[in-house]
């Protein structure tokens, strides 16, 4: 008899639907699988055949043919367990239902328990999008599940209670979602207070950074507009520090970016999901990490650190020390905001909407363009040293702020600065405004003609622009960065129109090339 249910597998970061199809047939038992499944599916087999038999089923000895439909997609992972074992009950008669407008996702252990995947939330909204009403899921991963508004989610603890749920059909109102539907098409609602699971006890308030006047205000822009920026000082001046402050500064996700964030998480499986995830995801990477680590790839297609950061902001400490091919890999999604990974037979395009923030030291022995200490590199070293971050990475950082280390009078005495709560205040205001004018983008996005509408330069403005270009000689691309960054400054300020002060202010923080001697302008 044959059997047909609807499952979901995962693509990258997207829900596919898959149909499978249970064929027993009289024959000599077996158990074949078709249609493109990896290892662990392929191991469902044995998965199924235990869960029967420990779940008080009959493992029927007839031959078990199952179709995993469409049949050039590639499977992978466990999700299917629960819809192959429910087709081979209803295939050999020993359970009798109506499983139309249903989806089945979840792993079987050997005990018959239904177990978490990863991905269970794209997956749902998948099965959503194909018109199905209901969607039977690990109970462990109920509320992970009912993220996705418009469908009835049921919580199954094991596979008998998946037969019993399918015997009784149910008409269950589906559960009220905490993000309306206007939030998946684009509509937008002001962020609210709600905390990540998984966040650090204890972040450092931007208060606990003295000194660094200029370092700080560089922070300050690069988060409220989006821009990348580099930290460039030696060790012990802080940029550690205040690169750690960044999660108390970001204001939350609406909840477009929220439901984006959010499916990163889920597919990511590293903690579980149980809500929106509100705040923005802060990643750290150590400088070992590798090329796969940076934009994504293994087996299944995983996320890498690029996507991982979307919607939030990717910090690299001690830049040059990554590799070069890692850097490299960093251009793409910098420029367009997501990242193409193509391995063999398979390929995947995740987002990778970031604020890139990096640091490092200016030479190998980290004392170049110091007030107090002297540079003891070798002639050349300096040079080869920051050169390992190559020019056309460095032509996609927006802004760049030197630091030097803190004298211990200003350090212990010194009058405290602003908090995270004063300054995070000025960049949700920041992020606001030119969000509600750019129609949902952020400042760091823009270019071409919505970078010049939505700058606004009067005569004495627009000549200041062309003479710092001309004095600097800036590149086009170079100009729409000191345009971006000025556009940024005037938002913080509250202002509507870019003026004179604001175009000074960004050209401060462009490449010092001039203090390290490096010739990096341009």
């Amino acid at each position: 008899m044959l059997a047909t249910l609807l499952s979901a597998t995962l693509h990258g970061l997207v829900g596919r639907v898959v149909r499978v199809e249970v064929d027993v047939a009289p024959g000599l038992p077996g158990f074949t699988i078709v249609g493109l499944p990896d290892a662990a599916l392929s191991e469902a087999r044995e998965r199924v055949r235990g869960a029967l038999r420990n779940a008080g089923y009959r493992h029927p000895p007839r031959r078990i043919t199952v179709n995993l439909a469409p049949a050039e997609l590639r499977k992978a992972g466990a999700s299917l367990d629960l819809a192959i074992a429910m087709g081979v009950l209803l295939g050999s008669e020993q359970l009798a239902a109506d499983v139309g407008g249903v989806g089945l996702v979840g792993e079987l252990g050997l005990g018959g328990e239904v177990r978490r995947v990863p991905g269970l939330l794209p997956m749902t909204l998948a099965l959503r999008d194909h018109g199905v009403r209901r969607v039977l899921v690990p109970e462990e991963a109920e509320a992970e599940a009912r993220l996705a508004p418009g469908v009835d989610v049921v919580g199954i603890g094991s596979l008998s209670d998946a037969a019993a749920t399918l015997r009784r059909p149910r008409a269950r109102r589906p559960a009220p979602s905490p993000l309306p539907r206007a939030g998946i098409t684009g509509g937008r609602t002001a962020p609210g207070p709600v905390a990540q699971a998984g966040a650090p006890d204890r972040v450092p308030d931007l208060a606990d950074v003295r000194g660094q006047a200029a370092a700080r205000r560089a922070l300050e822009i690069a988060l409220a507009g989006g821009h990348a920026l580099l930290l460039i000082g030696p060790p012990g001046a802080g940029k550690t520090l205040l690169a750690r402050t960044i999660p108390s500064l970001l204001p939350d996700l609406e909840d477009e970016a929220a439901l984006a964030a959010t499916v990163v998480a889920s597919v990511a499986s590293e903690t579980p999901v149980t809500e929106l995830r509100r705040r923005p995801p802060v990643r750290m990477p150590h400088h070992t990490l590798s090329y796969a680590g940076m934009v994504g790839g293994g087996p299944r297609l995983a996320p890498g650190e690029v996507t991982l950061a979307d919607q939030g902001c990717l910090v690299c400490d001690e830049l040059p020390e990554f590799g070069r091919d890692v850097l490299e890999a960093l251009r793409q999604p910098l420029e367009e905001g997501s990242v193409a990974v193509v391995r063999v037979g398979r390929w995947a395009t995740f987002p990778a909407r970031f604020t890139f923030v990096a640091a490092m030291n200016p030479c190998p022995c980290g004392q170049l363009g110091s007030a107090t200490r002297a540079c003891t590199c070798p002639p050349g070293a300096p040079q080869r040293y920051l050169r390992r971050v190559s020019g056309p990475l460095r032509d996609r950082i927006d802004l760049w702020a030197t630091m030097d280390r803190v004298p211990p009078d200003q350090l212990l005495r010194g009058p405290a600065p602003e908090s995270s709560a004063v300054v995070g205040a000025r960049i949700a205001d920041a992020r606001r405004r030119q969000l509600r004018r750019n129609r949902g983008v952020a400042n760091g996005q823009l270019g071409g003609r919505p970078l010049r509408e939505a700058c606004r330069l009067d005569g004495a403005a627009s000549s200041r622009a062309v003479l710092l270009a001309e004095r600097e000689g800036l590149s086009g691309r170079g100009t729409d960065r000191l345009l971006r960054v000025a556009r940024t400054i005037a938002d913080l300020a509250g202002r509507d129109e870019v003026v004179v002060a604001d175009l000074d202010e960004a050209a401060r923080f462009r490449v010092p090339a001039d203090r390290f001697g490096l010739g990096l302008a341009g």
